[in-house]
């Protein structure tokens, strides 16, 4: 517990200073470039404070000039901070609307573009945030998603969510299958001990929507292809929901 310890202390020794300066800097000039990147450069410092090393693969294959949907498997919380300051450019994420009501933090994910969900399972909540997600895209940024909806268990490729692959259709923008491992034994889910070790990422061959008449279809290209890059017993979920 000690090394989670002091990834924790190193967190709040760099995100409070930052917080307390950025945020207000960011809501005065609406610009959250600055901000952005010092928050993806905090989690990069604490992991190396834990001993966690990233191996990337693939990165080259990301096309440059265009908005792209990442689509990840997810098996730990030490997925998003390993992922996204690796992106190209600034990413959007999809985020629990109850956050973006906080007043202030919720300005500032509003700055950013972040994505407010409802997780009530309507239609109009599910396709306002289409409609939101369509507006980031045609503004350049691209949007990073975990297509499971939540971390597996135990490693193991759980079905896909369909609003993804309705986004991508919708849109026709690019996706960028990308699979994640070494995580899950780093920050076990349920667990708060860190673990030293590798994380490993792997960026692949874009999928093309226009390529798929069906978003079934789609999921099931995506899905293979994340899949390819896992070890063998993590891909034996269950099939595409």
């Amino acid at each position: 517990m000690i090394r989670s310890l002091l990834v924790f202390a190193t967190l709040l020794f760099l995100a409070i200073p930052a917080a307390v300066v950025l945020i207000p800097l960011a809501l005065v000039t609406r610009d959250v470039r600055l901000l952005y990147a010092v928050g993806c450069w905090i989690p990069q410092a604490a992991m190396r404070v834990a001993g966690i090393s990233l191996c990337i693969e693939g990165r080259e294959q990301i096309p440059g000039g265009r908005a792209c949907i990442f689509m990840a498997n997810h098996i730990s919380n030490l997925d998003p901070p390993a992922l996204l300051p690796n992106l190209p450019g600034r990413t959007v994420v999809f985020i629990k609307r109850s956050l973006a009501k906080f007043p202030i933090l919720g300005y500032a994910f509003k700055l950013a573009s972040f994505i407010p969900v409802d997780r009530d399972g309507q239609i109009e909540s599910a396709q306002q945030a289409v409609a939101d997600a369509r507006h980031v895209l045609s503004s350049g940024l691209h949007i990073t998603t975990f297509v499971e909806g939540t971390r597996s268990q135990d490693g193991r490729l759980l079905p896909f969510k369909k609003g993804p692959f309705y986004l991508a259709k919708e849109s026709g923008a690019l996706c960028i299958p990308v699979s994640i491992y070494g995580t899950e034994t780093i920050l076990p889910r349920g667990s708060l001990r860190i673990r030293p070790g590798i994380a490993h990422i792997i960026f692949h061959s874009p999928v093309d929507p226009a390529a798929h008449e069906t978003r079934d279809e789609l999921s099931a290209a995506v899905r293979a292809s994340i899949a390819s890059g896992l070890p063998e017993w993590m891909r034996t979920g269950q099939s595409a929901n």
